[in-house]
């Protein structure tokens, strides 16, 4: 049986993990980098994810996209503000259906997500060496059923079955092992790239229940990150008199000097911001951490508020909370660790790498799912209420928020004309009394009433919500026994025969697509083994004959020439070459070293 894998499908990383043994353990690539940078980049011949997708920011803004999952499962009018910080161009094919403009193509944010997944599942496969067809997917616990939907839509066309969705502070749990405790209350503070929750989760003989959760779905390190950028934009305008706030790649270079100057500062008290301009001018600027909590003190003081809520609904007090954990890269700020333990009056637990524990998490619930841990349940809550439209645009609670999943619930409604033949089932998900302060989900028609006066028929209207949160609605006339019932859709627009299509794209592009992914693996081997090839010739000149030059230089040509091509198998052929025709080479480099090395030593003085 394939190993079923734990993903964590983040805004600003994405990891994959599995259970080693009784151990979860995150999957590394061939360099021992974890994280995936979440960005997609597309050049004229591939799509690029991860690390070189991410470097593309700067030379390439106008086909590269980051924070695609805060892109989920919405509309332009979700976004907001928010579009015009993304390089690449939004719009909108239809209402709700966000399109992400990338050069000459037009992809969806699950079409974008299925990239990242499709990464992370080569990973995991070129590491097991097994195929990889099952995963658990993490997503923030306020993720509404349309951005769940989108979730598992990404994994279809990604080819995974996505056997489950969990939420993070959830997963962020179970790697910390907290089921093992016999009882207790734990809150999980998750500030992420893009989004903040917190969830409040009672434990007990190995049942986990989500008592409340609460957040923000536009609050993250993204935000900081902007914050601190737009600070800077300032500053080089009154400086150089130069307003950047056009210039996409200006925006995006700067956007990266920040990230890292804020990571920095995590643990540092000072650091430097550098950033060349075009100009020739150079922008330098010390940045304190005090200045930088000035900044976004503000931003940070948004989380207390769903904090407060989320304990109030789960009528709690802070000193009723056993353990608080932190998750996500956002929680390394000791600005937020002070933040937390101020709400929750005691120190949260930061032991486990914050970017990594919840794909961890995930790994122990993949499994769970597959029957290596038993007596162990979870019990996750739905978000946001669940309703129906009724007459006069109302919203008819059937399923209220921070219920245990999974759940059903049913009620009566009947028809307001008399001789009705049909019934339109609008249904919306919110917290407001009226609809259109809601989100619409889905819409389907009940035909086919028997024509009886207004008031008179019974029609049962069933809400059931699985384990992943995924909402399925019916009707029933229970006078004739006529039923229908639909998988709730949400309305961000990938139909069936959508994600059907890609898959099948996926199938029929997998060999060009994995030809030109062995093309640029092939090329950035190559330059690296040319770039140490010319210092060593150098360093090397010498030590050796000129014919023995010669022939490296010729294999040096030959390799350049090969990468202007696109034959990945004879550029690799030519690095073989290479790396034979300067076996002699290394070895004298090798020799001189060690000569200087021991130069005027004594034995007794060597090691």
């Amino acid at each position: 049986m394939s190993t079923i894998v734990g993903i964590d499908l983040g805004t600003t990383n994405s990891l994959v993990a599995y259970m080693d043994g009784k151990e979860p353990k995150v999957i590394a690539d061939r360099e021992g980098r974890t994280l995936v940078p979440s960005v997609i980049s597309v050049d004229d011949q591939s799509w690029i994810v991860g690390e070189q997708a991410r470097q593309r920011l700067i030379t390439h803004p106008k086909t590269t996209v980051y924070s695609v999952k805060r892109l989920m499962g919405k509309g332009l009018a979700d976004v907001g503000e928010e579009c015009k910080y993304f390089p690449v161009f939004l719009s909108e094919k239809q209402p709700g259906v966000i399109q992400v403009e990338m050069g000459k193509y037009r992809l969806t944010p699950p079409e974008l997500s299925a990239l990242i997944l499709k990464e992370v599942k080569q990973r995991a496969e070129e590491f097991l060496g097994s195929a990889v067809t099952q995963a658990v997917v993490t997503v923030p616990a306020y993720f509404n059923d349309s951005q769940r939907q989108a979730t598992k839509d990404a994994g279809r066309i990604a080819g995974l079955d996505v056997l489950r969705i969990v939420n993070e502070p959830t997963a962020a749990c179970l790697a910390y092992g907290l089921q093992k405790k016999k009882q207790g209350v734990i809150a999980v503070y998750d500030l992420g790239g893009g989004t903040f929750d917190i969830s409040i989760l009672k434990v007990k003989e190995g049942i986990f229940e989500v008592l409340s959760t609460n957040g923000n779905t536009h609050l993250g390190g993204d935000d900081l990150d902007q914050r601190l950028m737009e600070w800077v934009l300032r500053e080089i305008e009154q400086e150089f008199g130069l307003d950047l706030q056009k210039n996409a790649e200006s925006i995006q270079q700067i956007r990266l000097e920040v990230e890292k100057a804020k990571r920095r500062l995590s643990g540092e008290d000072l650091t430097e911001i550098v950033i060349p301009i075009k100009t020739g001018a150079v922008y330098r600027r010390p940045l304190k951490r005090v200045e930088l909590e000035s900044l976004v003190n503000d931003l940070i003081d948004l989380t207390i508020g769903p904090c407060r809520q989320a304990l109030g609904d789960a009528h709690l007090s802070p000193q009723d909370i056993d353990e608080v954990v932190l998750v996500g890269g956002s929680t390394r700020m000791p600005l937020v660790r002070r933040t937390v333990q101020e709400i929750f009056h005691q120190e949260p637990h930061c032991e486990i790498n914050p970017d990594e524990v919840v794909a961890l998490g995930a790994a122990v619930q993949a499994d769970i799912l597959a029957g290596g841990i038993q007596n162990m349940l979870l019990l996750d809550v739905t978000p946001l209420s669940l309703g129906i439209e009724t007459m006069g645009g109302g919203m008819s609670v059937l399923i209220p928020r921070n219920s245990t999943l999974p759940t059903n619930a049913k009620e009566l409604f009947t028809t307001f004309a008399d001789g009705q033949r049909s019934v339109d089932i609008h249904v919306y998900q919110g917290e407001r009394e009226l609809v259109k302060d809601n989100r619409s989900l889905s819409k389907f028609q009940f035909r086919d009433l028997d024509p009886l006066p207004a008031g008179m028929p019974r029609i049962e209207v069933n809400f059931t919500i699985d384990a992943n949160g995924i909402l399925q609605v019916g009707a029933k006339d229970l006078r004739s026994g006529k039923e229908q019932s639909v998988e709730v859709k949400p309305s961000y627009g990938l139909s069936d025969e959508d994600v059907t299509r890609m898959i099948e794209e996926s199938f029929t592009f997998a060999k060009s697509d994995m030809d030109a992914r062995s093309l640029i693996e092939a090329r950035n081997e190559a330059a690296t083994i040319l770039r140490h090839t010319e210092r060593a010739l150098k360093q090397g000149e010498p030590l050796i004959e000129p014919e023995e030059r010669n022939r490296i230089q010729e294999q040096i040509t030959a390799l350049k020439k090969a990468m202007e091509g696109d034959n990945h198998r004879l550029i690799r052929e030519w690095i073989d070459q290479l790396d034979k025709a300067t076996i002699h080479l290394a070895e004298r480099l090798m020799d001189s070293t060690l000569q200087i090395g021991l130069k005027d030593k004594k034995l007794s003085e060597l090691p």
